[in-house]
């Protein structure tokens, strides 16, 4: 989940800032579903902008506005073309650094082996262990899901001198279903009213210190909403 909008404002811009993601995930009893995710880093513009100036950061080079739309777009097409994949679409706001995306799936296994081909399209590298996690499982009537490894890793970087920044970027993972969720096991989450979705919100910083604080198992009843 981090596959897309995070590797952008992480690998490329390398913030440790104000940040807001928004995972979202709906999974029918075929386990097909739709797959959402949007990185909002309108509140740290000025830095975002201040760091597209420079020619590097910390040994890295900076990439152009070009080279950031080239790398969406090679990634939007890489997906498009997987297996059980469709309706790709990708959306960034280049002034206020939101950046959406969407896609469709048949089930979710082809969901991450088609994120993880497409990860591994804009990068250099032959091979990336951390993809190798899985991040979900879906047995029909039970749910895990976590963050991936390559999220984990990135967010664990992230300079502690900026806490403060930190403690006001916000994680939010929503997860949907058409049958009524019956429990789930993280207790920070909160269910809706129509009992058909569940969602986890925690502050970047915490998810710095423990990255299971995302991490859900959600089970559903037998029977349809």
């Amino acid at each position: 989940m981090r596959y897309f909008a995070l590797l952008i404002a992480f690998l490329l811009f390398g913030l440790s800032s104000c940040i807001e993601i928004i995972d979202d995930l709906t999974v029918k009893s075929d386990g097909s579903g739709t797959f959402k995710y949007t990185v909002n880093l309108s509140s740290s513009k000025v830095k975002v902008n201040s760091i597209l100036a420079l020619d590097s950061i910390d040994g890295k080079k900076v990439p152009s506005i070009d080279e950031i739309k080239l790398k969406i777009d090679q990634f939007v097409k890489t997906l498009d073309a997987q297996n059980g994949i469709s309706n790709v679409k990708a959306e960034a706001n280049y002034t206020d650094f939101i950046i959406k995306f969407s896609c469709d799936f048949t089930n979710v296994t082809l969901l991450q082996e088609g994120l993880k081909q497409s990860v591994m399209s804009m990068t250099k590298e032959k091979s990336i262990p951390e993809l190798e996690h899985n991040w979900l499982t879906w047995d029909g009537n039970k749910l895990v899901r976590s963050i991936p490894e390559i999220t984990g890793k990135k967010i664990s970087e992230l300079n502690e001198s900026d806490i403060e920044q930190l403690k006001k970027g916000t994680y939010t993972s929503i997860t949907r279903f058409d049958k009524v969720v019956e429990k789930y096991e993280n207790q920070a989450a909160q269910l809706s009213k129509s009992k058909t979705a569940v969602m986890v919100k925690t502050d970047t910083y915490k998810l710095k210190e423990n990255q299971d604080v995302l991490e859900n198992t959600i089970y559903l009843t037998s029977g349809k909403n």
